[in-house]
């Protein structure tokens, strides 16, 4: 099969596109024909070596992954030869007491595939658990159905099931030209949210506002929390995406109500965040970690793309041979939602 692959540790660059030996499937394994696969900030750190030398090289990257059936391992009833499948991204015991509960992304052997450890869709084929194989919803074309997964079940972690989202409550999107940032303005205006959302740059402010966000603040050159006072009337807001990092995390925080929640799940422009631990306290706030999300959340998700309810949000698709090139956009932040690679077959 053909893949965009690194061998070493780097930069874009260190991504080749050649032939890798086809994945070989046991028991409980299905082999996909990946049709598209999207790209993710996971997949920079990833090539970048950040957790240094526990991933296994050669590596494909991948986490988003929408495709058709190609060979099962044994007989399952509910899946099917050419049966078109988005990919559960995150992989777990299945056994232990998180998985028995229905919290997988607890698991303590979680892992994602393409991640650190399993190979992803940068491929035409790639194997997967079968548990991992979901029905992928008619409406939704190849490359929409891989903009979902990851940033969509992340987004609805974040807001439903860590910070309780509410009717009524306003909610601060940070980078809403982020894969997250697009997802999360959309299920927060499905929960009834008012969304204010940061974007840098008119056409990214225009989208952001196309997808539901009631406000926007240009972070490229205005003040996130003074405007964030002025548009709450000096309140502030209930609940901040947090997904930046060091740039962000001081006003995230500061642009909270008394009582509110920030939620992150990531760390782009750093890990280190100045927090006033007095702040905190007297305003009564909660930081709240979020990783992921469970299988039935996703399957959960996917019933509002099958009504109509949420849509993916598709900045550009890109031949997989052209990787590297996808790569430094995303690094740049020059797309506004997700880049799909599409395998040399389905072009």
């Amino acid at each position: 099969m053909k893949a965009a692959v690194f061998h070493e540790f780097g930069g874009p660059e260190k991504l080749v596109f050649q032939d890798m030996p086809d994945p070989e499937i046991g028991p409980g394994e299905v082999l996909v024909r990946v049709r598209a696969c999207a790209l993710n900030h996971l997949d920079i750190w990833v090539r970048k070596g950040l957790r240094g030398k526990d991933t296994p090289l050669p590596h494909i990257l991948g986490s988003d992954i929408s495709g058709s059936v190609e060979r099962v391992g044994d007989s399952s009833p509910n899946i099917k030869l050419g049966d078109t499948t988005v990919i559960s991204p995150g992989i777990s015991c299945g056994t232990c007491e998180a998985c028995l509960s229905g919290r997988d992304n607890f698991c303590r052997s979680y892992q994602i595939i393409g991640g650190y450890q399993e190979h992803g869709g940068y491929a035409e084929l790639v194997k997967v658990p079968r548990e991992n194989v979901l029905p992928m919803p008619q409406n939704l074309k190849f490359e929409e159905a891989a903009a979902v997964p990851l940033v969509f079940l992340t987004a609805w972690h974040m807001l439903v099931s860590r910070a309780s989202i509410r009717p009524g409550e306003t909610v601060l999107v940070i980078g809403a030209g982020s894969g997250v940032g697009s997802a999360a303005i959309q299920i927060a205006k499905l929960h009834g949210g008012r969304v204010i959302a940061t974007a840098g740059g008119e056409e990214k402010i225009r989208k952001a506002t196309d997808l539901g966000a009631d406000d926007t603040i240009d972070h490229s050159k205005d003040d996130i929390l003074d405007n964030v006072k002025s548009l709450t009337s000096n309140k502030g807001v209930d609940i901040v995406i947090e997904h930046v990092g060091t740039a962000t995390w001081e006003k995230s925080l500061k642009s909270l109500a008394p009582g509110g929640r920030m939620v992150t799940c990531g760390a782009t422009t750093g890990s280190e965040g100045l927090t006033d631990i007095r702040y905190v306290f007297a305003k009564q706030l909660s930081i709240l970690g979020s990783y992921m999300g469970s299988k039935s959340e996703l399957v959960e998700l996917l019933r509002f793309f099958e009504q109509g309810k949420l849509k993916p949000v598709v900045d550009r698709v890109m031949p997989l041979e052209e990787a590297a090139e996808a790569h430094r956009i995303m690094e740049e932040r020059k797309q506004f939602g997700k880049i799909v690679l599409s395998p040399p077959f389905s072009l």
